[in-house]
């Protein structure tokens, strides 16, 4: 094993650690993934490389005096849209709710003041909201903010041209362009464009947004796809990480700069 990440919370001894609980505004941030196909061309691991490198590039711009630390990578999610798809390997999601009662429940006896969820699953972005509030009310002295990567950070999306913004829902454009960047060598050589409803959706409706479908992939998509991953390339992704980073190091710096949320 390595030397640990920078602003590890592990790292530290017990004593330490209650020290950094004790700082005015200890901030815990914890990085999601999750182990789900990605169509035929990206890793199982994709949102959890995704959640580690955007964290790593973000934490070491951040001064190491800053009262934050981070948890290690929790890789396995909640992802039965993907069940159908050999390699995906899904928890309960009371499983997944457990765990971040139970480890949320210990950082707040420890006496750290914050909980930031860093979720890169889109899947379990509604579930970690969920045990975030359910967190809070057990432990109303710990403030917990259930993110998710893609969203915050402004001008993301904006590189990604529509019809694609909104309908490029997994291992799409965007995906594949990061992954481009981060570790080329894991792409394969398909760029598949598939998961486009059929019927389309009446007025109104969408596979996602105000009045969303509980949508599986395979109702969508032979490739595991649902989007268009054609036009992807490294300039792309390089953009879209800079841009994550970026928006990512000033939240984080505002929050940390701040006494919000307010506790009781």
């Amino acid at each position: 094993m390595g030397a640990f990440p920078k602003h590890a919370l592990d790292s530290l001894n017990w004593m330490a650690a209650r020290e950094a609980a004790s700082r005015p505004g200890s901030t815990v941030i914890w990085p999601f993934g999750a182990v789900e196909q990605h169509g035929p061309h990206l890793p199982l691991g994709t949102d959890a490389l995704f959640a580690e490198e955007v964290l790593e590039a973000v934490l070491e711009r951040l001064p190491m005096q800053l009262p934050i630390w981070r948890l290690p990578l929790f890789q396995l999610g909640f992802s039965p849209e993907h069940g159908a798809f050999p390699g995906t390997l899904s928890l309960p999601a009371e499983v997944l709710l457990q765990v971040v009662m139970s480890v949320g429940a210990d950082l707040a006896r420890a006496g750290f003041q914050r909980l930031v969820l860093f979720n890169a699953h889109g899947g379990q972005i509604a579930l970690l909201q969920v045990a975030a509030r359910q967190l809070r009310a057990a432990h109303p002295r710990l403030a917990v903010m259930p993110c998710f990567l893609w969203s915050g950070p402004p001008g993301v999306s904006a590189l990604v041209p529509e019809p694609e913004r909104s309908d490029g829902l997994h291992a799409a454009l965007a995906e594949t362009s990061l992954m481009l960047h981060l570790a080329p060598e894991l792409v394969g050589p398909e760029r598949p464009r598939e998961g486009h409803p059929d019927p389309a959706p009446p007025p109104g409706w969408s596979l996602e947004g105000a009045v969303p479908n509980a949508w599986l992939t395979a109702d969508l998509s032979a490739s595991g796809v649902v989007g268009d991953a054609t036009g992807a390339d490294a300039a792309l992704g390089e953009a879209l990480f800079t841009r994550l980073v970026d928006g990512w190091v000033a939240l984080l710096g505002d929050l940390l700069s701040s006494s919000w949320p307010p506790r009781p």
